[in-house]
């Protein structure tokens, strides 16, 4: 019983670059008919650009497992917590982030 587990698993390795992870505060996600691309992106208050910070190419059967692994975490989440509140529209650009506006 215990050889057919030790087959079973995978051992996945987290270097601490990685660990750190990347903060993102905008997704873009784009399909193809064989892939779906989604891109992450870090968007600074003033700065009129945006570089994506990574990117995540998946199959499409991929993609619905993790959408999901994603509902499925955020009801177990919102259990735990309470519901989060979302805004019913999408972030106009550029972003407003809630602060007062800084001069120089």
């Amino acid at each position: 019983m215990e050889e057919q587990q030790n087959e079973n698993q995978i051992n996945i390795e987290l270097s601490e670059e990685i660990a750190e992870g990347i903060f993102s505060n905008l997704a873009i996600i784009t399909h193809s008919n064989t892939e779906f691309v989604l891109d992450f992106i870090r968007v600074m208050p003033g700065v009129p650009k945006a570089k994506v910070k990574s990117r995540i190419i998946l199959t499409p059967e991929h993609a619905k497992r993790l959408l999901h692994a994603m509902q499925d975490n955020i009801e177990k989440f919102e259990m735990a917590h309470g519901k989060i509140k979302t805004q019913d529209e999408p972030p106009g650009f550029p972003m407003n982030f809630g602060g007062p506006t800084a001069q120089a």
